[in-house]
């Protein structure tokens, strides 16, 4: 029978696997009641896919507000129908001409700058993006292609990190919402060639990096005991400012009720514990606004 087990699984994703089959995989090796991802990962793509269990469900949402980092292996001089090395090859163009590796890196690294900070994109077909309830990627496999708004999205950092021409391996620090196939698709338009993603590796997601995962194998074969693949729920939450409460007001915030304190107000969102000893001191976040605590997304204590 399951069990409810509180907590996040930082899972290394194998290519292959789709987001929820990754869920689904986490939660039957852990005997969990509950799960769900931070956001889905393409089943091309391999990497960082933080798994939520129980209690931790809750704070998916902020996550998925999260930056994220990834090495992108981009191909250049063919488009793909998907934008990814999975789609049908669309269009072929001959690459550019280079007289030798320091001619091709300063061409490169000539793209990036237009490519860096707030940029627009469209988002691709072959995408969950839904249309009447139905996703894009729906219509695409159909033969139907739809008008679709660009999007404003962030690249905070870019940079080629290693080339073997008509290959280049880039590393990308974004916002939430950015399509790194769009991404790759938009370097090669710009160098005239035309290109498509044929790796993608997911290394960071906010504050949580690739160096803490484990993959699916060692946590199916129990190769350590599962609380250490267990991160606390609050893993989610570390950037946030954190409060101490007493009892007394612990139990008001669960109970919904607001809490004044008498601290200097900070405006701002807060992880909240009571003043006992971890691991189960964890309450969950308020709004802390004008020196009263606002209870927000509080965890269920019964077990």
């Amino acid at each position: 029978m399951p069990i409810r087990i509180d907590g996040v699984v930082l899972l290394d994703k194998p290519a292959g696997m789709s987001s929820q089959g990754a869920v689904t995989a986490v939660k039957r090796a852990l005997n969990a009641e509950k799960a769900g991802h931070t956001g889905t990962l393409d089943p091309v793509a391999t990497g960082l896919l933080p798994i939520c269990l129980g209690e931790a469900t809750k704070y998916s949402q902020d996550l998925l507000d999260a930056n994220k980092s990834y090495i992108a292996r981009v191909k250049f001089g063919v488009r793909t129908d998907t934008g990814d090395a999975e789609g049908q090859a669309i269009e072929e163009k001959p690459l550019p001409i280079f007289v030798n590796t320091v001619d091709l890196k300063k061409s490169l690294d000539g793209l990036l700058p237009k490519f860096t900070g707030a940029i627009s994109q469209v988002p691709p077909m072959y995408s969950a993006l839904k249309r009447d309830g139905k996703p894009l990627y729906e219509y695409a496999r159909a033969g139907v292609e739809l008008e679709r708004a660009p999007r404003e999205i962030t690249i905070h950092q870019i940079r080629w990190t290693d080339i073997g021409w008509p290959e280049a391996t880039l590393e990308v620090s974004c916002s939430k919402g950015t399509y790194i196939r769009v991404l790759a698709e938009d370097l090669g338009n710009a160098l005239g060639c035309g290109a498509h993603l044929v790796g993608l590796r997911r290394t960071e997601v906010g504050h949580l990096s690739l160096e803490q995962s484990f993959t699916i194998e060692s946590i199916q074969q129990g190769l350590q005991d599962s609380a250490s693949y267990i991160l606390p729920i609050d893993a989610l939450l570390q950037t946030l400012p954190h409060l101490t409460v007493d009892e007394q007001q612990a139990k008001r915030l669960e109970m919904g009720q607001r809490v004044p304190l008498n601290l200097p107000s900070i405006e701002a969102l807060v992880r909240i514990y009571r003043a006992t000893a971890a691991p189960h001191n964890f309450i969950g976040t308020a709004d802390w606004r004008s020196g009263v605590l606002h209870p927000k997304r509080l965890i269920s204590q019964a077990h």
